[in-house]
Formats: C-alpha cells, sequence, structure tokens
C-alpha cells in the first residue's frame, strides 16, 4: 500500500501556537483555566487537561486572580469586559486571522453598511465574529441569501474556514440583492491551500482518509469535498476508527487531517494502516 499524506496535514500555525501558549500557561501558572475548547479536537483538550488546564464553560468557574486562556476561535467582547473587570490574567491564543476578521467587519460598520457574515450557525468563531458588530446577518446557505431584503449598501467577510465554493455561491446571490456590495475575503491561507490538496488527492487515491474531531467545522470540510470526488472516503478522530476491511485490494491511500488535528495523531493512522497490510498479507 502506498500511504500519501497531504502536505498540509494537521495543525495550522494559529492552532498550533494557541496549543503550545496553553502548554506554556501551564507550566508556568501550574493550574490554568480555559473558556471552553482551546480548538476543536477532543484528544487535544484530554492532553491539555492532564497538562494542568481546565475546561471550564463561564467565567464564573474561574477563581479569582487565576489564568484564563481564551481559545483559538475568538472570544466575545462582553467576556473580555468581564474578564478585565475581575482583574483576570487572560491569555489570549486567538488566531491572529480571527483577529483580522474582527477588524474588518468593524470597518464594513464603520462606513454604514450591512454587516453579512458566512458561516456556520453557532460556531464559536462565527458567534465570535458577530458578536464584533451591531445587527450582522449570518448566512449559512445560498437558500439563506436568497431569503434576505435587498438593500443599498453591504459588506461581505467569512468564517476563516469556509468552502470558497460556498462563500462564491453567496456573493453572487448578495450581488443581486445589495446595490453596493463590498467582499472581504477572509478565508484564511491554510484553509485555501488545504482544500486545493484535498482536490488533487482524493481524485488520485483509492481510498481517502481523514483525520479530525467531528465537532471540527474544517476537518468536516474536507471530508465533503473529498467525497464529492472519491465516494470511498472516510473520517475518523484516531486509529481507532479505521477498520481493516477497507484496506483490501487497495493501493493508494491519501491521508489529510483538520486544522485541530495533531501530528501524533496522523502518526498512529498511519502506523495502523500499516499493520493492517502486514495482517492483510499474511491472511
Amino acid at each position: 500500500m502506498n500511504i500519501i499524506i497531504a502536505k498540509s496535514a494537521g495543525y495550522c500555525f494559529g492552532v498550533r501556537d494557541a496549543v503550545n501558549l496553553a502548554y506554556q500557561t501551564s507550566e508556568k501558572y501550574g493550574n490554568v483555566y480555559m473558556l471552553g475548547d482551546i480548538v476543536h479536537n477532543e484528544k487535544v483538550v484530554a492532553d491539555l487537561e492532564k497538562a494542568g488546564t481546565k475546561v471550564v464553560q463561564t467565567l464564573d468557574e474561574v477563581p479569582d486572580k487565576s489564568a484564563v486562556l481564551f481559545r483559538a476561535h475568538g472570544t466575545k467582547t462582553e467576556i473580555w469586559d468581564k474578564a478585565k473587570k475581575r482583574d483576570l490574567d487572560v491569555i489570549d491564543a486567538t488566531c491572529p486571522l480571527v483577529h483580522e476578521i474582527h477588524s474588518e467587519v468593524k470597518k464594513i460598520e464603520s462606513e454604514g453598511r450591512q454587516v453579512f457574515i458566512v458561516g456556520d450557525h453557532g460556531h464559536d468563531e462565527v458567534m465570535a465574529i458577530a458578536n464584533q458588530v451591531k445587527k450582522p446577518i449570518i448566512l449559512s446557505t445560498p437558500k439563506e441569501a436568497s431569503e434576505i431584503r435587498k438593500c443599498k449598501r453591504g459588506g461581505v467577510v467569512s468564517q476563516s474556514t469556509q468552502m470558497i465554493e460556498n462563500v462564491q455561491e453567496i456573493i453572487n446571490i448578495l450581488m443581486q440583492k445589495v446595490f453596493d456590495l463590498k467582499f472581504v475575503n477572509t478565508i484564511c491561507f491554510p484553509t485555501k491551500r488545504n482544500h486545493e490538496e484535498i482536490k488533487e488527492l482524493s481524485i488520485k487515491c483509492d481510498l481517502m482518509l481523514i483525520i479530525g474531531s467531528f465537532t471540527s467545522a474544517n476537518s468536516m470540510r474536507l471530508t465533503e469535498l473529498s467525497l464529492q470526488r472519491n465516494s470511498n472516503t472516510y473520517q475518523v478522530t484516531g486509529k481507532e476508527g479505521l477498520k481493516k476491511e477497507w484496506f483490501n485490494n487497495v493501493e493508494n491511500i491519501g491521508i489529510s487531517a483538520g486544522a485541530s488535528t495533531p501530528d501524533y495523531l496522523i502518526e498512529e493512522v498511519k502506523e495502523q494502516i500499516k499493520n493492517f497490510e502486514r495482517e492483510i498479507n499474511n491472511e
């Protein structure tokens, strides 16, 4: 079996920096509180808990004068304000590219435009972006875009991990609805690169594996893109999700992983495939 791992599989720089910051903070303080999951990967969160971090859902669970780490996806402004009032030691692990999106939506609003955010309803990053302005409209699908009212001036940003195809479809509809439309392409470079790689790799391979949490939007999109081109595609959270029968009569295996998937999980999947190959050959 020939195993091909996508060049950009796994951690993007924003997630890697956030996770490293969490470990460094834990070493410094001995005990640090994470407001929600720092990234969308259960195994990463579990590893960090072993290192001394504790996940909390609200600031009320954080003791006074403690260190609290804000997630990579961004945090609502009122939570920042509450942390400052309580004099908590805030460790900001927000991806710098997400901070840029926050700046862009504020600029759009300051120009008197209706803010449109292309993203998943309820996603942490999208909620934090929406919280930066007063009356944003979140659009997840072209159908939702087709249902909005016409307006004179608008501006569009997107969740950093959106598929360009979805954003383009929504923009095309908004162009018919908004007289003066401004678009800022806020899909991050690692996402664009990963999507292009998965499109090419899925066509070349007999079997595709995407490693990532089912709570991870970018992992789910990699799976969706691969399935569109290769029906023999599976998403797993780690080696325990693999099934030996998938690898019968398979020559080329492509592997990619979401931006919140650590390198060691990719290596474990690779080793498990090699174990299956030995077992199959000995049967």
